[in-house]
């Protein structure tokens, strides 16, 4: 694309994937946090809507984008995320979490045909192949595939529905970044989620109290990196970058969680997970030039 408008903008790429090493750090928190999954997923939308809500109030004086009446739209993705975190936990209780993990990671699929069906956006062999070798890295990154079996198959289900679920998510907020800004979408998504989550954290009986500090430290590290900055970033890129791409490019989370869980948890990588982080990489840089500028 050789057009100035067709040109993603400089730091959008960086953004992206920043905010898929930032994402990458929640699996770690999760584990280290003191309450249970859907509450702590709950504090990780509560405790971040503060810094949402000073970014989406200084990029309001900068650049004023949408209408005042546009906060209903920017409940689906909020919707959708809620669902994302609640079929996720639910998912790990039926299956290994190296399942979850691998089926969940099929979002990619689910956003690249949306991509192609909703916003029109040109899907070449070249990015098919890159994704298939990107999706086929982190299947050996997770090393799922040494637990299929017919005990797994509601559990595989639900990470299925995960992948939905998020790659709705993607979706949704890239159709809104055609009118909005990320911080607003942001704010008013995660908001949302967090509603829908206490309530589920309080159906599901979970405690919502840490036990130490430390427990509320890992609260807020998830809520600050994982969500305002890891997700927000995202959101930033999704306004300037194919959705397809910018899913894919997402895979960065898993290996992200690898490196963390074996320098921080002390989780040992066999040469098997080292091979396929290393063709994750190599699928989104293929896709990567197989891929244009977010024109909406």
């Amino acid at each position: 694309m050789s057009s100035s408008a067709e040109r993603p903008a400089p730091r959008a790429l960086p953004a992206l994937l920043l905010g898929g090493i930032a994402i990458g750090f929640s699996p770690i928190f999760v584990r280290l946090s003191e309450l249970g999954p859907i509450a702590t997923g709950f504090y990780r939308l509560f405790l971040a809507l503060p810094l949402l809500w000073l970014w989406m109030q200084r990029e309001a004086r900068r650049t004023p984008r949408g209408s005042k009446g546009e906060w209903l739209p920017m409940a689906v993705p909020g919707i959708l995320f809620a669902g994302d975190i609640l079929f996720w936990h639910w998912s790990i209780t039926y299956t290994t979490v190296a399942n979850a993990t691998l089926f969940a990671n099929l979002a990619p699929v689910v956003v690249t045909f949306g991509a192609w069906f909703w916003l029109r956006e040109r899907i070449t062999l070249r990015f098919l192949a890159g994704m298939a070798l990107a999706m086929g890295g982190a299947a050996l990154l997770v090393n799922a595939s040494a637990a299929l079996g017919a005990r797994y198959v509601l559990g595989d289900l639900l990470g299925l529905i995960t992948a939905c679920f998020f790659g709705a998510y993607v979706l949704a907020v890239a159709l809104l970044r055609e009118r909005s800004a990320a911080s607003a979408i942001m704010f008013h998504a995660s908001a949302v989620s967090c509603v829908l989550l206490l309530a589920a954290t309080l159906l599901a009986g979970e405690s919502l109290r840490p036990g130490s500090a430390n427990g509320w430290i890992v609260l807020f590290a998830l809520a600050w990196i994982s969500q305002a900055m890891g997700q927000g970033l995202i959101a930033h890129a999704l306004g300037h970058l194919p959705a397809s791409f910018s899913a894919l490019a997402i895979l960065i989370e898993p290996l992200t969680a690898a490196l963390l869980g074996w320098v921080w948890l002390g989780e040992a990588l066999g040469v098997l997970q080292a091979i396929g982080g290393a063709i994750v990489v190599a699928g989104i840089i293929v896709a990567r030039r197989a891929s244009g500028a977010r024109v909406p």
